[in-house]
């Protein structure tokens, strides 16, 4: 006799705004089970996991739960309130039996040192600490909403491992392919309010999904025959038997009756990308390019050369400088020294990854038009900017909405409209796969097939690169990147191994001036630093924590210029000179802030 399912959910119903998001939904979760929520972008999969979790009760259905079974549901957006370091928030995943060092253990393990203000986390640290806390109890029931946003590749590659470790019951939601692959072995698909379970993994749904559809689309046609002919029977064949007339008359209007009530599958967007003239053979030439800040070499006599029509896909750990790289091959930034060449009649068309040029009151017709327009220009042609919207599948009573009230898959499938409105012959493509539901991001591998121009792709997405990359440049350390041929099974292949994260105990003892709650420069006083550290490192440890402070204000006062949605465009010289500001700050931060740590982690070890 099986086990009774730990959790359980039975005729679950929800209704948002007088639409039915969720009906009559029933599903269980077992003991070691291995579910995958998969279903387009609105169609419920967050909501009716914040269901399964307690945290929002449904309009009608019950909810049951296991006595004394352990829950634990890892949403989007942590609430970090009333916590004042990031361990303190950890422990409080913690269950009275458990070891409370292992909130310390699996915050160093994540690169973190316990000791940051949760308040002043980027997006990925955020990530990170919520990850900790939900596994660190090891729950019976894990409920997890997009656990790989805003992380890199070695930290998704940990949490990967530590999954397929874990005894607990495991309920995911992702747009990572082969993250999903490698994680579930049932999947639960949402589809116009329905919930349909299919008894294997990830890697056979899509194919069963495509059979479900065309099965019900012949089923369909079917239904639409049969209308035509007890139409044409209903003028041209009543004959004079009244109550069989009125049988076939009834269901012939229960058939009409349910085609009114059919509701169809969502549409696809329609991604067309604005193509400028061709460009040149030669797109970039680079030779022997370098680029440090302050001691730490972040690009080391690098060498490539990019033809039209490549597919540049580029890899490494947070930190590794791929940002400076992209930066250094496009010429936002000059290297210390080196050659490059840029490709006669270039047109580039950036999308970027941290959104920031999104402001939150922009409404979302003026983010496509640029403000005080209704149209868009898309391949030399002007689009009434409601249709454009269309095409990316919004509505359009949105046009007036504010950015900042759209969900994260409208404001990926924003970007997109923008870019892709853009005239390019060469896209920079930074995470463009966060937020996108898996039929969207289909439909963007097809479009980037078809683009005739040249692509360069940063993205910590295997599957992603795999379909994309024609070849994959992969950070070594110490500035040395290498391009491999293909994608990135390709690349590991060649490799014998995968990206590989810093050093977790040095990133643990990174504490960042003005983000972290470590804000006062270490004290150097004690025979035994003055007689080890030379005179430089002393005073190098007293005033890098003062010039860290000068760049992060730096840093904020030039986001807050690039924030101007308009300044493009009102004044495009300014904007171009503020991102190479920008870039520059950035990486001249993080290398303060690197020199900082090695020479803190050589006090402390001399100290001891």
């Amino acid at each position: 006799m099986a086990a009774p399912p730990l959790l359980s959910l039975q005729g679950i119903m929800l209704t948002l705004g007088g639409k039915p998001l969720l009906e009559e939904i029933d599903f269980s979760v077992s003991a070691g089970a291995r579910l995958c929520l998969v279903g387009r972008n609105g169609s419920g999969k967050s909501t009716l996991l914040k269901i399964t979790a307690g945290e929002i009760e449904p309009d009608a259905g019950s909810r049951f739960i296991q006595p004394g079974a352990s829950l634990r549901y890892l949403s989007q957006e942590p609430n970090f309130n009333g916590f004042s370091t990031s361990l303190s928030y950890v422990e409080a995943g913690l269950s009275p039996l458990d070891d409370p060092h292992l909130a310390q253990s699996i915050l160093v393990e994540l690169g973190l040192t316990g000791m940051e203000n949760p308040s002043h986390l980027s997006g990925g640290e955020a990530r990170r600490v919520a990850i900790a806390r939900n596994l660190v109890s090891q729950p019976d029931i894990l409920l997890l909403d997009e656990p790989t946003n805003h992380l890199d590749l070695p930290t998704i590659l940990w949490l990967e491992e530590k999954l397929k470790q874990l005894r607990s019951a495991l309920v995911l939601i992702s747009h990572d392919r082969r993250f999903l692959q490698k994680l579930t072995n049932e999947t639960l698909w949402i589809d116009r309010g329905r919930l349909r379970h299919l008894s294997r993994g990830f890697t056979d749904f899509e194919s069963w999904r495509d059979q479900e559809l065309e099965e019900e689309e012949k089923q369909q046609h079917k239904i639409d025959r049969k209308i035509v002919a007890e139409e044409h029977w209903l003028r041209h064949g009543v004959s004079g038997r009244r109550k069989r007339n009125v049988k076939r008359l009834s269901s012939l209007l229960a058939l009409r009756n349910d085609r009114s009530q059919r509701v169809m599958p969502t549409g696809d967007i329609k991604l067309d990308v604005s193509e400028a003239q061709s460009s040149g053979k030669l797109v970039i030439e680079a030779i022997n390019l370098c680029k440090s800040f302050g001691s730490r070499k972040i690009i080391d006599q690098f060498s490539t050369r990019i033809l039209r029509g490549d597919r540049l896909g580029i890899v490494g750990a947070n930190g590794a400088g791929k940002t400076t790289l992209v930066n250094l091959l496009t010429g936002f930034i000059r290297s210390d020294s080196g050659k490059l060449r840029l490709g006669a009649g270039l047109e580039m068309a950036t999308l970027e990854q941290s959104r920031s040029s999104l402001k939150a009151e922009t409404t979302l017709q003026d983010a496509l038009t640029g403000g005080g327009s209704d149209t868009v220009e898309i391949n030399g042609e002007r689009r009434h900017v409601i249709g454009y919207m269309k095409d990316f599948l919004f509505k359009s009573e949105q046009a007036r909405t504010p950015i900042g009230k759209l969900s994260g898959g409208e404001r990926g499938r924003l970007m997109l409209a923008r870019v892709l409105a853009k005239p390019s012959n060469l896209l920079i493509l930074d995470e463009p796969t966060n937020d996108l539901d898996l039929e969207t991001l289909d439909l963007l591998e097809e479009m980037l097939a078809d683009y005739k121009g040249t692509l360069i792709l940063v993205s910590h997405d295997r599957d992603f690169l795999d379909r994309i990359a024609t070849s994959t440049l992969m950070s070594e350390g110490s500035g040395r990147w290498i391009e491999y041929a293909g994608g990135y099974s390709d690349m590991v292949s060649q490799r014998g191994e995968g990206v590989t994260a810093r050093s977790n105990f040095a990133l643990a003892q990174k504490k960042q001036t003005n983000k972290n709650i470590i804000t006062t420069p270490p004290s150097v006083e004690g025979a035994s630093i003055k007689n080890k550290l030379t005179f430089n490192e002393q005073h190098a440890l007293q005033e890098l924590p003062k010039k860290m402070e000068e760049l992060s204000k730096k840093k904020i006062k030039l986001q807050s210029i690039l924030d101007d949605s308009d300044l493009y465009k009102r004044d495009p010289e300014r904007f171009n000179l503020a991102t190479q500001s920008l870039v520059e700050v950035d990486c001249e931060l993080s290398a303060a802030e690197e020199k900082w740590l090695e020479l803190e982690i050589k006090r402390e070890s001399l100290v001891k």
